[in-house]
């Protein structure tokens, strides 16, 4: 499987057990407050970061979801498959550094790729050779019943 961004948390968040042979997960971001602090500061600039409480006081209300129930970087330590994360090195939904914590809180066996010159999941735009030499690679080694 490949998530990307929201839906690689969504994924993530789903506990998708020992059924994956192995994820791809791209720009995920690993908590909601960081998710919608960062996305705030990258369109409003400061006046972002005053008003990311205010949109997290609502999150529960709305979702009916509690702020600790969307927390990838929680989830991730329970995959049991191998992992491959990817970031963009201009990330700025999700940072270089978040995507370093997520990769730490996966188990092995992993993988880290960060795309030079990438922002936000624009990885195959910016390497495609490489990105379908990496991922394909990745899935060929992982897959049961492919080689």
């Amino acid at each position: 499987m490949i998530g990307t961004s929201l839906g690689a948390a969504a994924l993530v968040l789903s506990k998708p057990g020992r059924g994956i042979d192995a994820l791809v997960i791209e720009a995920m971001y690993p908590t909601i407050e960081e998710a919608i602090d960062n996305r705030l500061r990258l369109y409003l600039g400061s006046a972002g970061a005053a008003l990311a409480p205010l949109l997290l006081w609502q999150v529960p209300l709305r979702l009916d979801l509690t702020l600790d129930q969307l927390r990838p970087i929680d989830a991730v330590g329970a995959l049991a498959c191998p992992t491959l994360i990817v970031g963009g090195e201009k990330d700025q939904h999700t940072n270089e550094a978040e995507t370093r914590r997520i990769y730490a809180a996966v188990p092995e066996p992993k993988q880290l790729w960060i795309v030079a010159g990438a922002a936000h999941t624009d990885f195959y735009g910016v390497a495609r050779s490489e990105y379908e030499s990496r991922i394909g690679q990745f899935m060929a080694l992982h897959l049961r019943g492919i080689k």
